[in-house]
């Protein structure tokens, strides 16, 4: 399966908050849903499924360096999987460092405000078309920076940040496919 890069779609709720965007990406990949049965729920969970051992330690350094400067950090690896247990992919839900703020039948929206930068996610999955076995899948990223800081924060994260979304992309739809051949 081959992640691509792509635009924000533009019926993504992300295009219609009219919001000036300092930075923006979206990498598409394309999951089988011969069913129809994948929906906005199940992509916002997937997105918190087990990712690379990098990526966590990545993460762990982060949170390190950034609690030293006052910013957000997720807390805990064990609160992060209490609240996964608990989490119904609605507005107000929280896992780790990621808030729902928004979710409708083929889009969440995650994320968080903090005191340098907002940034959201979306994970947009397309809707059904009739003799269509697979939809695609897209996960962008915005950012708006609040203060010279922000901007100087995403500078090292801009090229990580290049590296994990297309992998988490094609790890979420490994996993969702992977759920579907074992029910099915």
């Amino acid at each position: 399966m081959k992640v691509i890069r792509t635009h924000l779609p533009k019926s993504s709720i992300l295009n219609s908050s009219h919001t000036e965007y300092h930075y923006v990406d979206s990498f598409q990949g394309v999951i089988n849903d011969s069913e129809n049965k994948f929906t906005s729920e199940d992509v916002g969970k997937a997105f918190f499924s087990g990712g690379p051992k990098w990526v966590e330690k990545l993460f762990e350094m982060r949170n390190k360096v950034v609690s030293l400067l006052g910013l957000k950090t997720p807390g805990n690896f064990s609160e992060s999987e209490a609240q996964l247990e608990n989490f119904k992919c609605e507005p107000g839900d929280r896992v780790g460092l990621f808030q729902v703020f928004a979710k409708t039948e083929t889009e969440v929206i995650l994320g968080e405000d903090d005191k340098h930068l907002n940034f959201r996610i979306s994970i947009f999955l397309t809707p059904h078309t009739k003799g269509s076995t697979h939809k695609k899948l897209i996960l962008s990223t915005t950012v708006v920076f609040k203060n010279w800081f922000g901007r100087l924060y995403f500078i090292p994260v801009r090229p990580f940040h290049k590296l994990i979304v297309p992998r988490m992309l094609k790890r979420i739809i490994d996993d969702l496919e992977g759920s579907n051949t074992s029910l099915g």
